[in-house]
């Protein structure tokens, strides 16, 4: 990578929601955009903790006892193997940080394409 990548240029290339794309890669990790709007389904993560950076809007995240609640340019890290969704009640714009290959549902099977913006 010989130049600067600018996160806003990369979100304004897509349209699609819940379909992260993958901007850079850092240590076996993918750096991911995407766009939410809407309920995801509930699920879990038994290797790994969940990053969320809320780059515009406003993001829950849903855990069975508790809410969590971000806004721009907050962060919150779900520990891995704790049930939770995210819901977005208008379009909201997320910087995700996973393991090179982490399903976003938890389950390979139901997961989004993982693709490059």
């Amino acid at each position: 990578m010989t130049q600067a990548i600018n996160l806003a240029d990369k979100l304004g290339s897509f349209d699609e929601r819940w379909s992260p794309r993958t901007v850079s890669e850092f240590n076996g990790h993918d750096i991911m955009v995407v766009k939410v709007e809407g309920e995801f389904n509930w699920h879990t993560h038994s290797d790994t903790d969940d990053f969320f950076l809320v780059l515009k809007g406003e993001l829950d995240i849903e855990m069975r006892h508790t809410t969590v609640t971000l806004k721009s340019g907050e962060v919150y890290v779900v520990p891995k193997g704790v049930e939770h969704r995210t819901v977005a009640k208008a379009e909201a714009h997320l910087l995700l940080i996973e393991p090179s290959g982490t399903p976003n549902t938890g389950d390979v099977t139901t997961a989004a394409r993982r693709t490059f913006a």
